[in-house]
């Protein structure tokens, strides 16, 4: 329901999806909502869970920053406005929603208590503003043979009068960026929790394929509005998991605190479809919208409704990414605390090609790949990824100063992939890593950084 294009728009792609067993998640998520018992109820704030075992943590947010203050922009992109900002985009985020999104804290906001809170205000010539953060990492992936969780603890808004409130906490494919609204909804949408109407419900959907497609898009694959008892009350934990352990049978499944409440599964969409919407990494959205269709649709009416409340804030907790090996292994091997266990090298600081923390002379190296950055001129570098053995592809994903991640497919000459970096200057700081297939398999590389001379 959380569609991302305009509303005339067709964009297209195609896709598939599938079934898998429930008995490794439900452990996991009795452990990785760690909490879940904790976070059902309450305002004390919690720690992102700890992964159980078989899983590591991919990223975490607890949100304890000081009360009154904005995010780590290093970690977290503020989307600003009603639309996307290029040519043709869609305008109120393709949803009709009436919101203005900012950056200010008067609307985005840690409480100093261990929350990250999102709140819309309506000021008094009755515009509303509010939130929509993302983080800035796409690569939030399920490698083959492995799963993703991708889970927070939220307390829903709780307006005395609430016709008109829509928030949510979902994930779009890393292709949306930079492009934006253009290819939704091939490249897949995960919606793990969104209520409207302040109803305390909620709905899981799946947006894929082309629209009007297999897909049914815009409204997409959906469990519809389904009960969340205390959900604007108390905090509860939602999660999707994107299991592809079983390469014949891949799976979504929806959970709210560890019980699973709705499975897509692969064989309900052609092969390439979902492909195309989920083997590949995310990023994750928050948000707090007011008005648009989705509210309309439940309703049937127009909202927001003349006396609907200003300022009821959804609060999130805690919010974090887990993820399994493929096949065991991820990128060749396990990197621990620094060490090197089966093959995957960690990385060090690049200062004009050389490495330290790794290996040194012009990059990073491991028995799997050899990479890393080169000046090319004063404002330009070159990062390169050479594969032991020959790769399908190799994506790099970058961030110059610890802003605005960029995400390229890279391009191959004799088997050395290379992407150029522009706008630099002296002292500029791109942090780098690879996802890329070989054979099937998909991994991903630790993250490496290189300081412009």
């Amino acid at each position: 329901m959380r569609r991302n294009v305009p509303l005339d728009s067709a964009p297209g792609a195609a896709h598939r999806m599938r079934r898998l067993p429930l008995t490794v998640f439900s452990a996991l998520l009795l452990l990785v909502a760690g909490g879940l018992g904790l976070s059902v109820s309450g305002g004390s704030a919690a720690a992102a869970p700890a992964p159980p075992a078989g899983w590591t943590t991919v990223f975490s947010d607890d949100f304890s920053g000081a009360s009154g203050t904005g995010l780590n922009r290093a970690d977290w992109l503020y989307d600003l406005g009603t639309g996307y900002n290029y040519p043709g985009a869609a305008g109120n985020w393709g949803t009709g929603e009436l919101e203005t999104a900012t950056d200010s804290t008067a609307n985005v906001y840690q409480d100093g208590s261990g929350h990250l809170v999102i709140k819309p205000i309506k000021d008094a010539a009755g515009h509303w503003t509010s939130g929509r953060i993302e983080t800035q990492r796409t690569d939030f992936a399920a490698p083959a043979g492995g799963q993703l969780q991708i889970s927070a603890s939220i307390r829903q808004p709780n307006p005395a009068h609430g016709l008109g409130y829509w928030p949510a906490f979902w994930a779009m494919g890393a292709a949306a960026r930079p492009v934006g609204a253009t290819n939704w909804p091939s490249i897949g949408e995960l919606d793990i929790m969104e209520d409207v109407n302040a109803l305390s419900q909620h709905s899981t959907t799946f947006h894929c394929g082309a629209w009007a497609g297999e897909c049914h898009d815009p409204d997409g694959i959906s469990s519809g509005l389904q009960a969340c008892a205390g959900c604007q009350t108390g905090f509860h934990t939602y999660s999707v998991i994107v299991d592809r352990t079983n390469a014949a049978a891949e799976q979504l499944r929806f959970l709210l605190d560890g019980q699973v409440t709705y499975q897509v599964n692969q064989n309900q969409v052609s092969t390439a479809t979902w492909q195309a919407a989920v083997d590949h990494g995310f990023f994750a959205i928050f948000d707090v919208a007011i008005g648009g269709s989705y509210p309309d649709k439940v309703c049937g009416c127009t909202s927001p409704s003349a006396d609907i409340t200003s300022g009821a804030g959804m609060s999130i907790d805690w919010f974090g990414v887990y993820r399994t090996n493929g096949g065991g292994t991820t990128g060749g091997g396990t990197t621990t605390g620094g060490t090197t266990t089966g093959g995957t090298t960690t990385g060090g600081t690049t200062t004009g090609g050389t490495t330290t923390g790794g290996t040194t002379g012009g990059g990073t190296s491991s028995p799997d790949y050899s990479a890393g950055a080169t000046r090319i001129n004063a404002t330009q570098a070159r990062i390169s990824f050479t594969p032991t053995t020959a790769a399908q592809y190799v994506d790099v994903h970058y961030l110059v100063n610890g802003a605005g991640q960029q995400n390229f497919r890279m391009a191959n000459s004799a088997g050395t992939w290379t992407q150029t970096v522009s706008q630099l200057s002296a002292g500029s700081v791109v942090t780098y890593w690879f996802t890329y297939e070989k054979n099937g398999p998909q991994y991903d590389t630790p993250h490496f950084t290189y300081t412009q001379s």
